[in-house]
C-alpha cells in the first residue's frame, strides 16, 4: 500500500472544507455572486514584455515550517512597490497558515491581480475564488483529465484566470488537453518536496503557446535569469521573498 504524501493529506483536507462549503452555501446564488464580481487581469499581467514576478504571502508551509508572521495587506502594498506583476495569496488553513480574510486584506490593499493558491478539489472552491480572487490554482496531479477539463473551463466561464500546475510530463498533457493557457512548472514535487530547477527546463518545450509559470526554489538574480532562458513568462516566489521582500525588485528588473 503507497504511503500517504503530504500532497494527499492537504486534498483531503480540502475534501473535508468543500463538503462543508456544500453544505452551508446556496451554489447557485454562489455562482451568480462569482460571475458577477469583478476580475482583474491575471493573465494579461503576465503576458506583459519582460519577465513577471508573482509574489506569494505565506506565513507557513510544510517544506519550510515557519516563515514568518506577515500582515497580508502591508506585504501585499509592499509587493506592489516593490514591482510584483500579481500577488499570490495562500489560504490553505492547516498548514500554512492562511485564510480567504488574507486574500481579501491584500487584493483590497493593491491593484494587482490576485491567485488564489489552495489545493482546490471542488467546483464550489472555484466558485468560491471567483467571488474574491482574479484567479485559481488547479493542481493537475489532484485530477483526472475530465475533471481538470471541466475546472478549467468553469475558472474561465466565471472569469477566473486557471493557474494549472504541474509537475512531470504525463501532468503537462493534461494540462494541455485541458485547454489551460497559464501553466505552472512546479519545481518541487509536491510527493517529498525536493526541488530541482531543471524540472522547468526539461517540461517548457512541450507547452509552446502556453503562458509559463516557473514555481519554487527561485532564490536569485540568477536562477530566475536561468528560467527565464528556458521559456518562463513570470516566476513564482514565495518563502524566498517572505524572507527577503527585496528579491522581488531585483527580479522584478531583469532585463
Amino acid at each position: 500500500m503507497r504511503r500517504a504524501t503530504v500532497l494527499d493529506e492537504l486534498a483531503t483536507a480540502a475534501v473535508d472544507r468543500a463538503e462543508e462549503l456544500r453544505s452551508t452555501t446556496d451554489l447557485g446564488n454562489l455562482y451568480q455572486e462569482a460571475f458577477l464580481a469583478e476580475k482583474r487581469d491575471f493573465a494579461g499581467a503576465l503576458s506583459a514584455p519582460g519577465l513577471s514576478v508573482i509574489s506569494e504571502i505565506k506565513r507557513a508551509s510544510p517544506s519550510a515550517g515557519f516563515i514568518r508572521d506577515a500582515d497580508p495587506a502591508e506585504w501585499g502594498d509592499r509587493y506592489q512597490r516593490e514591482g510584483a506583476s500579481c500577488l499570490s495569496v495562500l489560504t490553505e488553513p492547516e498548514r500554512f497558515g492562511g485564510s480567504l480574510e488574507d486574500l481579501d486584506a491584500a487584493r483590497n490593499k493593491t491593484t494587482l491581480p490576485v491567485l488564489r493558491k489552495d489545493f482546490t478539489v471542488d467546483e464550489a472552491q472555484i466558485l468560491e475564488a471567483g467571488t474574491r480572487a482574479d484567479a485559481v490554482l488547479l493542481i493537475a496531479a489532484l485530477f483526472d483529465a475530465a475533471a481538470l477539463a471541466r475546472y478549467v473551463s468553469l475558472a474561465v466561464e466565471i472569469g477566473l484566470t486557471p493557474l494549472v500546475e504541474i509537475h512531470d510530463e504525463e501532468e503537462a498533457n493534461l494540462a494541455l488537453e485541458s485547454g489551460a493557457r497559464v501553466i505552472g512548472i512546479n519545481n518541487r514535487d509536491l510527493r517529498d518536496f525536493t526541488v530541482d530547477l531543471g524540472t522547468f527546463e526539461r517540461l517548457a518545450p512541450k507547452l509552446a503557446g502556453a503562458t509559463l509559470v516557473a514555481e519554487s526554489g527561485i532564490k536569485s538574480h540568477e536562477d530566475a535569469r536561468r528560467l527565464r532562458d528556458a521559456g518562463a513568462d513570470a516566476v513564482l516566489v514565495g518563502e524566498a521573498a517572505m524572507r527577503d521582500p527585496g528579491l522581488v525588485a531585483r527580479l522584478a528588473s531583469l532585463p
